[in-house]
């Protein structure tokens, strides 16, 4: 098995923890991430858009433009290239994950086939929980939803704000003539 110490992140200075199969891995691109499952033998299966690749840099944003994806099998150290992982099943206390037997069975069933891809409904992330816990679910797509939820709150409150000015402003010019 390949070593990948140097790619592993550590939180908390907490020992980096190795994959094991059925594992997600959250692979870190700058300004997202990228899930994957972990097979074994130092390799993922993932949902992998066209863009979708070690080094595609800046090009990889391009993927939130693509409506299929291709469920793939891939060695884990070319896929994260220079950037960051870590082993993140984020929802293990939310869900019981699926055996292992099974994660890996229905991931193995899948490979080769072209499937929808849509950054809100259907991402890399929603693929390997849905592997995983049997539900698929991206917390990318919750933090980036609420956060444009508090962004157009922030702009609407700012529009009141300036629209009341405004009003003040006319009340007293009336008042004036």
């Amino acid at each position: 098995m390949l070593c990948f110490c140097h790619n592993l992140i550590k939180r908390n200075d907490i020992v980096p923890i190795m994959p094991q199969p059925g594992d997600l891995i959250e692979i870190f691109r700058g300004t997202y991430q990228h899930w994957a499952l972990y097979v074994g033998e130092g390799y993922i299966v993932h949902l992998c858009p066209p863009t979708e690749a070690a080094g595609a840099g800046a090009y990889s944003l391009v993927s939130v433009l693509c409506d299929t994806a291709v469920v793939t099998k891939e060695s884990l150290e070319e896929i994260v290239g220079k950037d960051r992982f870590l082993v993140n099943n984020l929802l293990d206390d939310k869900h019981k994950p699926r055996s292992v037997y099974n994660i890996l069975r229905d991931a193995r069933s899948l490979l080769g086939l072209e499937m929808p891809y849509c950054i809100l409904r259907g991402n890399c992330e929603h693929f390997v929980t849905e592997l995983r816990y049997g539900k698929g679910e991206s917390r990318q797509v919750y933090y980036a939803l609420g956060v444009g939820v508090r962004a157009v709150a922030i702009g609407m409150k700012a529009l009141n704000a300036a629209s009341n000015i405004s009003c003040v402003k006319s009340k007293q010019k009336r008042i004036l003539l």
